[in-house]
């Protein structure tokens, strides 16, 4: 029995094999097929317009079905990643981009939907209704449905084979990044490390029966050298292995090179863009989106970008000074920076993050996360043994309201071999309302790649973890808390990409409020608060660098833009591009041989190419929203029962811009974020 064919409502994934990956994603493609061809076939002849019933509702339903195989798919494939489950994930990622591009191609499927737009039923639709259907016919238009056949064929091949790169490109970064190890004899060159970074190399070492410490380009052990190693040609060797991972460069040269495909990947983007006639990739990216034009995000980031410069100036001046009078390094360089901020801040503030972590143990965090929710929200979240999960450390949750179950989702918070990087959010089902007139209820996955708990102790996060639980905890709330039950504009979906980081950055905040941090902080052993004088320097530190930090997201943003709006770009094209966002961006050039772009996942492999500037857009919506809990009161209920009103609930049924506005009263001021970043005194 192939439990991927008539997937439940929650997923079983002891059910879920490799081997019935393929087999049941050709099978679910084809039935998708035969049924979409009965479907199209109401926009010919004399018959009545397509209705809402007809048309969209039984469609909704093929693309659920397909979602809910997919989905655990997709996740089984980046958290436990093995070959079986990689040659099942890439074996069906050219059949989804075919099947995904016939149907955007689909002539008699897109009249279908144009009768549906043109008929007087349409204006008795619900808004979220409406908003779907209008969403679909510019889907149309963005897959190449008024093309000629040849032209038409063209882009279905194009798009097949960017499905593939873009997943070749994520494996070659978590093939170079597990790749890499040094295993070091004793402490000797780790002097520096904390006893928990210590621990957590020794278990590394022990989990591959060697002695000793093994150092690891997965994020907790390389932050851990790098921030706290005194040893500066093994913070030059680690920095070396990470900056050049999937590249020609470094000691991996070669081995997992994307510079190829990005070659490729930049040429076919263009190509696509080219085909729906936009000038460059870049236009067709922000067609969805809220931005209006590549001019308007470049205006914004480099206004930005003028703002946050004295600050980051000020910045680097301070680092040197102090790395050359307490470190004894005269010329600072890339692999010294995070070290030396550490030091800086510890002398200054006389805190580290190594302060901060016997405070927040993943449980007491995670414990007042959901109480931050339940303040905010008035929801109650609580253990889910109804579900079922897919690795020991993963735990399922249940979010409720006034005693019902509104959603539920999976917190996978520790990194693990065979573990993509990073943290994100990715539904496993939507909200929706069945056919049956019963509420399919949404479900979430929140990954992170945080310290692990080591010794039987429980894992120990740095604060900069604990704001990236909340963040990812944002997007969750944002698909889970939606009240909009059709599936194409419920939750995140229909969200432009440029405002779906609103509630995700929103969420941050909370990590910077002595009530919030009341909450969520508590010591391992002895449950003791944040003592004041450890809060008080925490929030002092706040701004800690944050010209440097902001310059540094700011040329990633404009860097993306740049490479995605320029014709007959390659790869070595594409580094010389970076090296012109540098001279604005950048006050401490990377070395010659940094191929941070290899290991761009977001753009590369992600949804953000041409839309990485979404974090920093999204971030004065997040800011100025927060605003309003400034003068209200951080955990008034009001206030959150209209941002979740306003902004949770609406999904993408409406434009973001009008969500906002609905919420604040205003359009958005970016004077917020300049404000919680420290940079309104530099900038004036």
């Amino acid at each position: 029995m192939n439990a991927l064919l008539n997937p439940p409502l929650i997923p079983v994934f002891s059910d879920i094999r490799p081997e019935d990956v393929e087999p049941a994603i050709d099978r679910i493609l084809a039935e998708s097929r035969a049924r979409i061809a009965e479907l199209a076939a109401q926009a010919g002849g004399d018959d009545a317009a397509p209705t809402w019933d007809s048309l969209a509702a039984p469609l909704e339903v093929l693309d659920d079905r397909l979602g809910a195989a997919w989905s655990p798919v997709s996740q089984l494939n980046a958290v436990v990643n093995n070959e079986a489950w990689r040659a099942a994930y890439n074996a069906c990622i050219p059949k989804l981009s075919a099947y995904g591009t016939e149907v955007g191609q689909n002539e008699d499927l897109f009249r279908a939907w144009r009768a549906l737009r043109d008929s007087p039923a349409f204006a008795a639709l619900s808004p979220a209704r409406r908003q779907a259907v209008e969403n679909a016919l510019r889907d149309f238009r963005l897959s190449g449905i008024g093309l000629p056949a040849e032209r038409k064929q063209r882009f279905a091949e194009v798009s097949e084979r960017l499905s593939s790169l873009t997943s070749q490109f994520a494996d070659h970064v978590l093939d170079a990044t597990q790749a890499w190890s040094l295993t070091l004899p004793d402490t000797t060159r780790l002097a520096g490390l904390p006893d928990t970074a210590l621990a957590l190399l020794r278990s590394l070492a022990e989990q591959k029966q060697e002695d000793g410490y093994r150092v690891t380009l997965d994020m907790p052990s390389y932050l851990a050298v790098m921030t706290h190693a005194r040893d500066r040609a093994l913070r030059e060797e680690i920095y070396t292995a990470y900056a050049t991972r999937a590249s020609e460069q470094g000691p991996q040269a070669g081995q997992f090179d994307n510079g190829p495909l990005i070659s490729e990947i930049l040429a076919l983007r263009q190509e696509q863009a080219g085909l729906l006639g936009f000038p460059h990739y870049a236009a067709l990216s922000l067609e969805p989106k809220m931005a209006e034009s590549v001019e308007q995000v470049l205006d914004f980031l480099h206004d930005l970008a003028r703002k946050a410069r004295p600050g980051a100036e000020r910045d680097l001046a301070e680092l040197r000074g102090f790395a050359a009078a307490e470190l004894g390094i005269d010329d600072l360089q890339p692999w010294d920076t995070t070290y030396a901020a550490e030091q800086l801040k510890q002398q200054r503030y006389a805190l580290s993050q190594e302060d901060l972590k016997p405070y927040f143990p993943a449980p007491r965090v995670v414990d007042g996360l959901f109480a931050v929710a339940q303040r905010l929200f008035g929801v109650d979240i609580a253990p889910a043994p109804e579900l079922q999960t897919y690795h020991p450390d993963v735990t399922a949750w249940a979010v409720r309201e006034h005693g019902e179950v509104r959603a539920w989702f999976y917190l996978d918070l520790y990194a693990r071999g065979g573990k993509r990087g990073g943290a994100w959010m990715a539904d496993a089902r939507v909200r929706r309302r069945l056919p049956d007139g019963t509420l399919q209820k949404p479900i979430a996955f929140l990954t992170g790649n945080f310290n692990p708990p080591v010794d039987g102790r429980p894992a120990l996060l740095s604060h900069d973890e604990v704001t990236t639980l909340f963040h990812e905890f944002g997007h969750g709330i944002h698909h889970m808390l939606t009240e909009v039950e059709v599936a194409a504009v419920s939750g995140i979906n229909g969200v432009a990409w440029d405002a779906v980081e609103l509630p995700s950055q929103f969420m941050e905040n909370w990590c910077w409020t002595p009530e919030g941090l009341a909450l969520i902080s508590g010591h391992v052993d002895s449950g003791e608060p944040l003592p004041q004088a450890l809060l008080d320097r925490l929030l002092a530190a706040r701004n800690f660098q944050s010209g440097l930090m902001t310059l540094r997201q700011l040329e990633f943003s404009i860097f993306d833009l740049e490479i995605h709006r320029r014709a007959d770009i390659d790869f070595a094209a594409m580094l010389r591009v970076l090296d012109e966002v540098r001279d604005t961006t950048s006050l401490l050039r990377p070395p010659a041989w940094n191929r941070f772009p290899c290991s761009f996942t977001h753009i590369f492999a992600g949804g953000y190419a041409a839309g990485y500037y979404s974090y920093k857009w999204a971030e004065v919506l997040s800011a100025d929203a927060f605003s309003a809990f400034e003068r209200e009161g951080v955990f008034n209920a009001d206030t959150g029962r209209r941002f979740r009103q306003a902004i949770l609930a609406q999904g993408g049924s409406r434009p973001a811009a009008e969500l906002f506005r609905e919420f604040m009263g205003r359009d958005p001021s970016p004077e917020a974020l300049l404000r919680h970043s420290g940079l309104l005194d530099a900038a004036a």
